[in-house]
């Protein structure tokens, strides 16, 4: 049996770390606005002659692979070259005389910030599921995918990254007690697509310890990052209804402040190649740009008028970024086999 998986990765236009729990419930109305893009995570299972309980995993992006002779030697071992496929099998347990081969695959730069590792969690649990028949729905994969990504870097995560991979499209994660929805923006996809740019500074961010450092920042009382979160909560909740409008202009100034805010709440979420791509960007003509995800590195999106694409993708090339063509992707997460 071959099963192929892949489920897109996202950019987050207003809103991010407010997904983290408890976070959001400091924060009435919290939501966080995000869209899929076609930059895909991808996982394929081949399984081996009945009888072979090996399990081998490969991650074709990192070069990294690790065999374990049974499912029972996987979950006896210490540690992993390939945590969060090891976690996942775990979680799944595929039957014990079944081996197989797992191995995975990413557009996503590494330390992008577009949640790729969020993006092949969805696509690994959609590709365990059905070499288990464990009968698992979306919202599970999610809330499966991000409590193994807890486990494996050791500190909280939200659950903004794994909305896009499952769905598709875009959407407002809105974040009240009792647990997280999603609600689909009525927003024209193609138009939002042509204004969109993303692009790479070059060099990896490590989103776990910026937003940590928020995180505890927050919980232990700090009021400027307190002050500095609730404003990021009204301005994406301001997003929210730009875009629903089609308030572009609006959309780019709220985008702007989003930005401003955040960079008060730590000094390492932004560089100097990050402020350079920014500002040469909005110099021809960007409305606003922000990281993505957590900051210190990764990609970056810019919101733009569409006749200035051009100039803009030059000036954030001559700054030192690296422009990644995409597009929105309508359909999440996809499954098939044979």
């Amino acid at each position: 049996m071959r099963i192929e998986a892949k489920a897109p990765t996202r950019v987050d236009l207003a809103g991010g770390t407010l997904d983290i729990w408890p976070l959001y419930l400091f924060h009435p109305g919290a939501v966080t606005v995000n869209a899929a893009i076609t930059r895909y995570a991808s996982c394929v299972i081949e399984t081996h002659a009945a009888g072979e309980p090996k399990i081998r995993l490969v991650s074709r992006d990192t070069k990294r692979e690790e065999t374990f002779a049974s499912l029972a030697a996987l979950g006896q071992a210490r540690e992993y070259r390939l945590p969060l496929l090891a976690e996942l099998v775990k979680f799944f347990r595929p039957r014990a005389e079944q081996g197989f081969t797992l191995t995975t695959d990413s557009e996503a730069p590494a330390g992008a910030g577009i949640g790729g590792s969020s993006a092949m969690a969805v696509a690994i649990c959609a590709a365990l599921d059905k070499l288990t028949g464990a009968g698992k729905s979306k919202e599970d994969w999610i809330h499966i995918s991000r409590d193994v990504e807890a486990i494996v870097i050791h500190v909280p995560t939200g659950t903004q990254d794994h909305y896009p991979p499952a769905y598709g499209g875009a959407a407002a994660i809105e974040l009240p007690p009792g647990g997280e929805r999603r609600a689909a923006l009525n927003v024209d996809l193609d138009e939002l697509e042509r204004r969109l740019v993303v692009c790479y500074t070059g060099k990896p961010r490590q989103s776990g310890i910026n937003n940590w450092e928020v995180y505890k920042a927050h919980i232990n009382g700090k009021k400027d990052v307190q002050r500095n979160l609730e404003k990021i909560s009204l301005v994406a909740q301001a997003m929210r209804g730009a875009l629903e409008s089609s308030d572009w202009k609006k959309a780019g100034k709220l985008m702007h402040e989003e930005w401003s805010f955040r960079k008060r709440s730590l000094p390492t979420i932004s560089t100097k190649t990050i402020d350079a791509i920014i500002a040469g960007a909005r110099s021809k003509g960007a409305l606003a740009g922000k990281v993505c995800g957590a900051g210190g590195g990764g990609c970056l999106i810019l919101l733009i008028e569409p006749g200035v694409r051009q100039a803009v993708e030059a000036a954030v090339e001559r700054a030192g970024g690296q422009v990644l063509p995409m597009k929105i992707d309508r359909a999440g997460v996809q499954v098939d086999w044979r």
